[in-house]
């Protein structure tokens, strides 16, 4: 039995035709939403390449989260945008960045609008083998020829600043890009790109690294200073669904700490992981990418009311959700719950009732695996002696 990845219905004939569909194409040009593409198969010598449909104009959409998440595309739209998109690539060496076709790629990587481009290619358009659940899908590759710009990219001067500048590390790059207001997606794809960093450390990071490297370093920043904000004074609340994604993030009064528990509907199979005030040393190996888009949501959040607190993540993942589009979907449900007013609480009960009435899940089955609420309010604080 198969289901479609368009619609998710069983045997699906009026998508089938979407996706892994070979095209003879040995030339085109398109406007690139902009987006790259670095995977990790055979790392050093990955595959890289842009992302481009056959067609003109404002194309942003086929490749921007926010977008999607503002529209509240469903998941066969997204889809069908993501389809349009043709990942010309070549294999090469993560440090060999001089190469005429990294350069374009480059170039792609540090506009911020659609950029036209051309396309020369060695073989007929084929499904990409490399699936990584971790970004959003990509349909067609192709090996590239010949790859040109057919327009001048737009690119920030702090971008352009920070790129030419190869005396400044790429964390220090991250934090001042941030404070220009430059989004976390941009440079998701400016550090895949080899384009930041003390020129010695220069190469290219694959996509799905540059995105953790990127919301762990700017989250770990805003913990930085969270960490000596004054305690939460009550229990919070705040959920939001997209795509049969459902989040509830519950903060207690308490030092920080954080943990994400996922559990899924379709086989209940859970992922945990989670760190108490001390800083995280070891990659959250069960939630993955998801943890730390959590965490950065959190951070802007707690920074912004210049507060710290435990938070336990409770993620349930539905059945609607039957084609994984990456973790940025997942950091813009995050940000989307924290915009809006928080539900607030005299006590844990009352908010665990509020949040099974959401959950279509048993609220025990997340409780059982937490492990800050097992250690919660158990031990004394000074003020207690007082």
């Amino acid at each position: 039995m198969t289901y479609c990845k368009v619609c998710g219905e069983e045997n699906c004939r009026k998508h089938g035709f979407l996706i892994g569909k070979t095209v003879k194409i040995k030339e085109f040009s398109g406007s690139s939403p902009p987006e790259i593409f670095v995977g990790r198969w055979n790392y050093p010598n990955v595959y890289a390449g842009i992302l481009s449909p056959q067609e003109h104009g404002d194309t942003q959409i086929m490749s921007s989260v926010e977008e999607w998440h503002e529209k509240k595309l469903p998941i066969p739209d997204i889809l069908e945008l993501r389809n349009k998109l043709i990942y010309g690539r070549a294999q090469t060496n993560i440090k060999r960045l001089q190469e005429q076709f990294l350069g374009v790629m480059q170039e792609v990587a540090m506009t911020h609008k659609s950029i036209a481009t051309e396309f020369k290619l060695k073989k007929a358009i084929k499904k990409n083998e490399e699936n990584d659940t971790k970004v959003p899908l990509i349909s067609h590759a192709a090996e590239v020829e010949k790859v040109r710009l057919q327009e001048n990219p737009q690119i920030k001067p702090k971008v352009d600043y920070l790129v030419n500048d190869v005396e400044v590390k790429s964390k220090t790059a991250l934090i001042e890009l941030e404070k220009s207001g430059i989004p976390s997606t941009t440079m998701m794809k400016i550090l895949s790109a080899g384009l930041l960093g003390m020129k010695k450390d220069r190469k290219l990071v694959p996509t799905r690294w540059s995105i953790t490297a990127v919301d762990d370093t700017l989250g770990k920043e805003k913990l930085k200073r969270i960490r000596t904000f004054q305690e939460l004074g009550e229990i919070q609340l705040f959920n939001a669904e997209y795509l049969g994604n459902h989040y509830e993030f519950l903060l207690l009064p308490e030092k920080f700490s954080f943990e994400v528990i996922e559990i899924s509907m379709k086989n209940f199979q859970a992922w945990h992981d989670y760190e108490t005030f001390f800083p995280r040393k070891k990659y959250a190996e069960e939630v993955v990418g998801a943890y730390y888009a959590n965490r950065l949501a959190l951070a802007e959040y707690l920074e912004k009311i210049k507060r710290q607190c435990i938070c336990i993540v409770i993620r349930e993942i539905r059945p609607e959700y039957y084609a994984p589009l990456g973790v940025g979907i997942l950091r813009q449900i995050s940000r989307d719950a924290f915009s809006k007013k928080p539900e607030t609480f005299a006590t844990q009960e009352e908010a665990f009732n509020a949040i099974q009435s959401r959950l279509r899940i048993p609220i025990n089955y997340f409780k059982e695996k937490s492990v800050l609420l097992k250690n919660y309010g158990k031990q004394r604080r000074l003020s207690q002696f007082f």
